[in-house]
């Protein structure tokens, strides 16, 4: 039996998790991910294979104690056949989660076929119930797709459902109350998200970022009170909180990516379409394992690099810091 080689940096976090990009592209043009027009998307050639995926994954999972998968793109559902990779990986032995973040345009007609595949999670974005709002932030229509997207996962079965709303000033204080007695309608759990700086358009300012105290003060205005809950564990992004509507309690999260990070508990490794390591979604660098393994790569030589790659992890992500600068990949490029 193979000794596991732990993924832990110099700070002494371990990295377990692991997120999969499978595509840079998508059937919307959300403003703070992507441009409106003229998007520059990965030839085929430079994307990886399910076979190359699924290679990684396995890798790591059994040799270096990866235990949750993350599938994300772009959309993922916009790759043809993603219900086969999803197959591919449930059958990987010892992976503990997989899951899938996506916009939900297409998921009424894959939950079915998802679930069935082994898929265990769902992260569905979500940031607004009115069209209106939605094509302002998205530039596309299609509000009612994600709803009914929603609703098919959540008769399909899933082992967890949550849905992930951007907070932007200017936008987000009008749609709270609205998204969070949705969710407490259909049993499931709403996460905000404070909006990070990943847009195509290098537009992002700190001003416009709804912070966490924010949301929860508009929450408590309206639910009252607003009983904070701790974290899922360690690692987990959120802290969430406990509230009721109408006398339904409900279990929303907030995710302080910009004001509180949350970066001393991070486990998470992140591989682009093309096959870039990330060891942050802010991070300058990326470790190139496709052409590694397509230039003859054995297993031993490709955890080196992943071990490389880990090793120069940083303590933090520095948004708050002067020098911070953005990722050269937007948000639609790095994988969610």
């Amino acid at each position: 039996m193979t000794d596991l080689i732990a993924l832990v940096d110099r700070f002494g976090r371990r990295h377990n998790s692991l997120r999969i990009s499978i595509t840079d592209r998508c059937n919307i043009r959300c403003f703070y991910c992507m441009p409106e027009h003229n998007a520059e998307f990965l030839p085929r050639s430079s994307v990886l294979t399910f076979e190359e995926i699924e290679r990684l994954a396995r890798l790591m999972v059994h040799r270096c104690g990866v235990r949750d998968i993350r599938i994300t793109g772009g959309e993922p559902l916009v790759r043809r056949d993603c219900v086969e990779l999803v197959a591919m990986l449930a059958k990987i032995e010892g992976l503990a989660d997989l899951s899938m973040t996506t916009n939900g345009i297409l998921l009424r007609e894959k939950a079915v076929e998802l679930r069935s595949a082994g898929l265990q999670r769902l992260n569905i974005s979500l940031d607004t119930l009115d069209e209106a709002t939605f094509v302002k932030i998205t530039r596309r229509s299609g509000v009612d797709q994600v709803i009914a997207g929603i609703d098919a996962a959540i008769e399909a079965g899933f082992e967890s459902i949550k849905l992930n709303a951007l907070a932007i000033r200017g936008i987000s204080e009008s749609e709270l109350v609205g998204l969070v007695r949705f969710a407490i309608e259909r049993g499931v759990t709403l996460r905000f998200i404070e909006f990070m700086p990943l847009d195509s358009d290098r537009a992002w300012q700190s001003a416009d970022v709804l912070s966490g105290d924010a949301c929860l003060e508009l929450l408590s205005r309206a639910f009252g009170q607003v009983t904070p809950a701790g974290r899922e564990h360690l690692s987990s992004p959120a802290e969430t909180f406990v509230l009721s509507s109408e006398g339904r309690e409900g279990t929303i999260g907030i995710i302080r990516s910009v004001t509180r990070p949350f970066c001393g508990d991070c486990n998470r490794l992140r591989l682009t379409a093309d096959g870039g390591l990330r060891n942050c979604l802010f991070a300058q660098t990326e470790t190139p394992l496709r052409d590694a393994m397509r230039d003859g790569c054995d297993d031993d030589m490709l955890i080196q690099k992943i071990q490389q790659c880990v090793g120069e992890k940083h303590a933090a992500h520095g948004i708050d810091s002067n020098n911070f600068r953005p990722p050269d990949r937007p948000m639609h490029a790095i994988g969610g």
